[in-house]
């Protein structure tokens, strides 16, 4: 990044937080660029809804995914092999035309010495998915964070998902699906491992 950008990038870490009238106005002056009239009547709540309805999308960025991950087990009783979380139903957004992105994550690891309640995989899925995205960095981030808070011996995300900003504007491909993964540690260096997890999700036909 060139000093440009950094200088950008702490101005707006500066900036102030717009209140929610101004976002609320925001939607107005989006509605009327459009050639709304965001006083008729099926409008007039719509700048609210908007707010409401994005506050859910990118509830993210209030969450410490990796804060999530802070309670752990070690009374393991000698298991050593690998914890997956199947079909995790992931929706976020993209962060360069904020349109849905619909799919599925499975996120596995292999202990070292101690495991995490397997609610705590999804939420910290969640938690990252619910910000603008884009799915390269979406599956870094949640390796990343297993890697950091429990330091297995390896992390394994896959993540198949439905991009709209391709099926429903531009070239409108409604049948086509994204395919990211990451894998970490035993599952990157051994490639038994990496076909077993791949063969457990499904994903090695």
């Amino acid at each position: 990044m060139d000093g440009q950008a950094v200088d950008i990038a702490s101005a707006a870490s500066l900036a102030p937080t717009p209140d929610r009238a101004a976002a609320e106005e925001a939607v107005r002056t989006l509605l009327a660029y459009y050639g709304e009239d965001p006083a008729r009547e099926g409008l007039l709540d719509t700048p609210r809804r908007f707010v409401d309805a994005f506050e859910e999308y990118l509830a993210g960025y209030k969450e410490d995914p990796v804060g999530l991950l802070s309670r752990t087990f070690e009374e393991v009783e000698g298991y050593d092999d690998i914890v997956l979380l199947r079909n995790i139903r992931l929706e976020s957004h993209c962060e360069h035309h904020i349109a849905p992105i619909i799919g599925t994550a499975h996120v596995a690891y292999l202990p070292s010495d101690r495991v995490v309640g397997i609610s705590k995989l999804a939420r910290v899925v969640e938690a990252y998915a619910r910000r603008l995205q884009s799915q390269e960095i979406l599956t870094e981030q949640i390796a990343d964070a297993i890697e950091t808070a429990l330091k297995p011996k390896g992390v394994a995300v896959l993540i198949d998902a439905q991009h709209y900003c391709i099926a429903t504007r531009g070239v409108h491909k409604t049948e086509v699906s994204c395919v990211t993964q990451k894998m970490t540690g035993a599952f990157r260096d051994e490639p038994n491992l990496e076909a077993r997890f791949l063969r457990l999700i499904g994903a090695d036909r």
